[in-house]
């Protein structure tokens, strides 16, 4: 049968949208005599569900797809079953059950010569391990991203570059943190991704923060703010919160106040910060106020 490739229909930002995508495929995918699609397709529709914080329904979504490649030889699709049950597991803040999952996937993967589900499992233990095991699983990621012949499989570099900076920069290494974001910012205007390239700045704007650099950070966040104007850009709560911090550290308390309250007015309605950083959004309310 002739159905989409699974991953071009994906949109990370609207994983609801993305669900109802993947379930309009399943019947027909379902009904396939070969069953590789509909485990592979299982597995994403499970992650959609992850992404909104319905771990339960994506447990059972996963469920059926181990049903389904039982006594079946589905390589791929067991590798995507591994990260994606790994995953639902690291979102629901439950991660050392998610780690034996992306290093049997890794395994797996390196086995198989998935260098692109290499690179993803390894990137997950960058973010799952434990903080003295993060940088190592990055770097293993990082190199064999740089190394490998798969194009699609490059593409983690982003991701990894920015991973790397932030694993530093919990270390607080802002030295090492500003290297690879600036690393991840000279990738991204490469690959001319005009997006990633403003996410980039940003970091390396709040990585000169983070080194004192106050006039630096606020001048850069005001080049972001400019851009987000001059091109009808959806206005950036991150933005907004380092003008505030920056006008904070400078005493320049009430254009801080203005930018405090934009900020929270945008991020309190992410449900991500909402689950996992409250207290950051009870700053902003509080010196928003």
């Amino acid at each position: 049968m002739d159905l989409p490739a699974i991953d071009a229909l994906w949109d990370y930002n609207s994983p609801q949208a993305t669900a109802l995508k993947f379930r309009e495929l399943l019947p027909v995918a379902e009904k396939s005599v070969d069953k590789t699609y509909y485990a592979e397709l299982l597995t994403q529709l499970a992650r959609t569900q992850s992404l909104q914080r319905k771990f339960d329904e994506a447990h059972s979504v996963l469920d059926t797809a181990r049903q389904v490649m039982e006594r079946q030889n589905m390589p791929v699709a067991e590798i995507r079953y591994l990260l994606e049950r790994g995953r639902t597991f690291n979102s629901a803040g439950e991660k050392e059950q998610s780690i034996p999952l992306f290093k049997e996937a890794y395994a797996k993967a390196v086995e198989h010569n998935e260098d692109y589900y290499a690179i993803d499992s390894a990137h997950m233990l960058g973010i799952a391990a434990k903080q003295q095991d993060q940088l190592y699983w990055n770097i293993k990621a990082t190199d064999l991203a740089e190394k490998t012949a798969d194009t699609r499989a490059r593409k983690w570099l982003g991701s990894l570059y920015n991973n790397i900076g932030w694993t530093y920069h919990d270390l607080k290494d802002y030295a090492g943190a500003l290297t690879f974001f600036k690393k991840l910012l000279a990738w991204r205007m490469d690959q001319m991704d005009e997006r990633g390239a403003f996410i980039a700045n940003w970091t390396v704007a709040r990585t000169y923060r983070s080194l004192d650099r106050i006039d630096e950070a606020l001048a850069l966040q005001r080049e972001l703010l400019d851009e987000i104007q001059r091109k009808g850009l959806d206005p950036s709560g991150y933005v907004f919160e380092e003008l505030a911090e920056c006008l904070l550290i400078q005493e320049r308390g009430i254009e801080a106040t203005a930018y405090f309250k934009m900020a929270y007015e945008i991020l309190s309605k992410d449900i991500w910060l909402k689950a996992n950083e409250g207290g950051r959004l009870e700053r902003l309310k509080e010196l928003g106020e």
